[in-house]
């Protein structure tokens, strides 16, 4: 009896899980570190997603914002090991997927006084109403370094 229990949940655990992962169609990644390693891993894992299909939703605040900046400071665009690259050039080739969004936090433009002009072509502000839209979502995967 345990045993067909056991198998049976076994086929419905594997259906479940298919199905998860085909509603999955937003991937949304919230980015807070300071680390210059969990930046790129962030980027690397989004860069992955975006290359399976998903829509890429990254959400820069705090210390990562710095990545969006022009004249960002020396913690994310020094080259990190193995790859060789900063966070700031990965966020760059992830910007360049078609379905990808980059923004920064609504607070961080005010927070570190400065303007959208300041951030590189391409990124955004995100709307506090439609990240929340987004990240309440039933299709959404929510992330955060």
């Amino acid at each position: 009896m345990l045993k067909k229990f056991l198998v049976s949940a076994a086929v419905v655990m594997s259906t479940v899980s298919h199905a998860i992962a085909e509603e999955v169609s937003d991937l949304v990644a919230v980015v807070t570190s300071s680390q210059p390693q969990i930046q790129l891993m962030s980027m690397v894992l989004s860069v992955q997603a975006a290359q399976q299909g998903v829509n890429v939703h990254v959400l820069l605040c705090g210390a990562a914002g710095d990545m969006a900046l022009k004249d960002a400071p020396e913690a994310v665009t020094a080259p990190q090991p193995p790859l060789n690259v900063s966070p700031q050039t990965f966020m760059t080739i992830l910007a360049a997927n078609e379905n990808t969004t980059i923004e920064v936090c609504a607070l961080y433009l005010p927070g570190k006084n400065i303007q959208q002009t300041d951030l590189l072509e391409g990124i955004g502000v995100a709307s506090p109403g439609d990240m929340a839209a987004l990240l309440t979502t039933g299709s959404a995967r929510v992330i955060s370094f």
